[in-house]
């Protein structure tokens, strides 16, 4: 299931949007780091169809906003600053200090868990709520081992139950 970026007209946002979200994030983000006295080398990127912004350094201090919760908040926070400024909702993705790959790996081993009760016998297996980023990246996991995944429920109920093709 791919996601696409969209603006509030629904149409899909253009690389000069995205790279502008981008911007408008990397500023936010690095007046946040300022303030909370964090060093930090912000990269930019944009694909998939999202602005990614990403926050490396040797600051040991940074590894506190590396946990995968402090970086959802952030990333909401940023996602509403970037809103504020261009009228547009905003999809941009936060990774501060490798949380990204981190959770990634996380999912990576949910999923594993999730085949093996199937392996089990289960008909279905279903995984706890997450950010739709996640849920998005659990349904490349699952294509990805032949199998299916379907999100399911409301707003932070919503999570994503797999089964076998």
């Amino acid at each position: 299931m791919t996601e696409s970026p969209v603006s509030d007209d629904r149409t899909p946002a253009t690389v000069a949007q995205l790279e502008e979200e981008g911007d408008i994030a990397a500023d936010y983000i690095e007046g946040l780091l300022d303030i909370a006295d964090i060093e930090g080398d912000l990269e930019l990127d944009v694909r998939q169809g999202r602005a990614y912004v990403s926050v490396e350094s040797d600051d040991a201090t940074l590894r506190v906003l590396s946990d995968p919760d402090t970086v959802q908040a952030l990333q909401e926070l940023t996602r509403l600053a970037v809103q504020s400024k261009t009228g547009r909702f905003s999809r941009v993705i936060l990774d501060v200090g490798g949380s990204r790959d981190a959770r990634q790996v996380e999912l990576t081993a949910l999923v594993d868990r999730a085949i093996a009760r199937l392996d089990e016998g289960a008909s279905q297996a279903s995984l706890p709520s997450m950010s739709s980023y996640e849920r998005k990246l659990v349904h490349d996991i699952v294509a990805d081992r032949g199998l299916v995944s379907e999100s399911y429920g409301e707003g932070a109920d919503r999570h994503t139950v797999i089964r076998r093709a």
